[in-house]
């Protein structure tokens, strides 16, 4: 079902106008593309405020519900105060069901605790970023991508054309780019440990200083009542 967002068209403008609303509970804002011209909206602070703490709002198609009319908008921008959880100025694009829209979609990782480098290595798998762009038509528009990590080994690089999209929907890279989206490594500290254990194992017999080892041939070599010195007992 898509999210509706509810808002009033705003005639005043400027530094002063804004701050009137926002000390009134309200949120300016402007809604631009499309065949129509850019419209100055409002939204309630709070309804605003909490809808933004979803993540399919932020990678979704939104139905902007302002003076009875509706239409099909994306978040494209969102400023917030400085220490203040206020929401201070929001933008949406008018988007055409015609016209391919590029957007960050969030990544869902998934099966990593079963994969080879975690189940046998106690590898730790990182994650070199949790959204990618795309290229898509509106109606393909995913609300999230998922990432199997089932099959990473130790030293293996998942890259974002490893990605599995969903018809009609490409990443948005550059000539040659295919960045690097999640990675599984040995710590440290384990690696460091496992050579700690090799260096402190017990010494084999070419390890033993040989003064160690000549000394019981010269307690046999030596005469009987006297010492391998050579002194009486």
């Amino acid at each position: 079902m898509a999210i509706e967002v509810v808002a009033q068209s705003r005639a005043t403008q400027g530094t002063g106008a804004s701050r009137r609303l926002r000390i009134a509970g309200k949120v300016p804002g402007i809604v631009y593309g499309g065949k129509k011209p850019a419209a100055s909206i409002e939204i309630d602070h709070n309804s605003i405020f909490h809808q933004l703490r979803d993540e399919k709002f932020h990678a979704s198609i939104l139905i902007l519900v302002m003076d009875g009319a509706k239409e099909q908008v994306l978040l494209r921008a969102v400023n917030m105060h400085p220490w203040k959880m206020q929401v201070q100025h929001i933008d949406f694009q008018r988007v055409s069901a015609d016209q391919k829209i590029h957007m960050k979609v969030p990544l869902h990782f998934v099966n990593a605790e079963n994969s080879p480098a975690v189940k046998e290595q106690s590898a730790i798998v990182s994650h070199a970023m949790n959204e990618v762009n795309v290229h898509c038509l509106p109606a393909d528009l995913p609300e999230f991508l998922l990432v199997d990590l089932g099959s990473i080994t130790v030293g293996h690089t998942l890259h974002v054309k490893d990605i599995q999209f969903p018809t009609g929907v490409e990443p948005l890279l550059r000539p040659g780019e295919n960045p690097a989206v999640a990675t599984a490594s040995v710590p440290r500290v384990a690696v460091v440990e496992e050579e700690v254990l090799a260096t402190t194992a017990a010494p084999a017999v070419a390890d033993v200083p040989a003064a160690k080892q000549k000394a019981p041939e010269a307690a046999a070599a030596a005469p009987a009542g006297k010492d391998a010195k050579g002194g009486k007992k």
